[in-house]
């Protein structure tokens, strides 16, 4: 079964830190490009980064403070989130994707989890 699980969503002040990690069961994510979206309520769905293992594209409003990395030999994606801001809170997901998108931070997704929840707030 194929599957993707996140971890490390929480509470954050603004300005603060929180590293996002997502654990692949089922298949190996090397075989994918990867990336993580987002949702707040009331607003689409946007992609926050996608990385095929040549190019990576970062959502303009996180570039500069977002970092996705990959472990291959946990199986484990990573995104570093620093300097967070208020408008950052969101459920964030992380995928498998057949493919990014030439131009923007989102791609063609295979699968995804079920998400974790980040809030910055004071």
């Amino acid at each position: 079964q194929l599957q993707l699980v996140e971890s490390g969503g929480g509470l954050v002040q603004p300005g603060g830190s929180l590293r996002l990690s997502c654990a692949a069961s089922g298949f190996t994510l090397d075989d994918y490009a990867i990336g993580w979206f987002r949702q707040a309520p009331g607003k689409e769905r946007e992609g926050v980064v996608c990385s095929n293992g040549r190019r990576t594209n970062y959502a303009d409003s996180v570039k500069g403070r977002f970092t996705i990395s990959r472990d291959n030999a946990k199986n484990t994606v990573y995104l570093q989130m620093n300097s967070l801001k208020p408008e950052d809170t969101a459920v964030y997901y992380c995928a498998a994707a057949y493919f990014c998108s030439e131009n923007s931070a989102s791609g063609q997704y295979a699968n995804w989890g079920q998400g974790t929840q980040v809030t910055v707030s004071s």
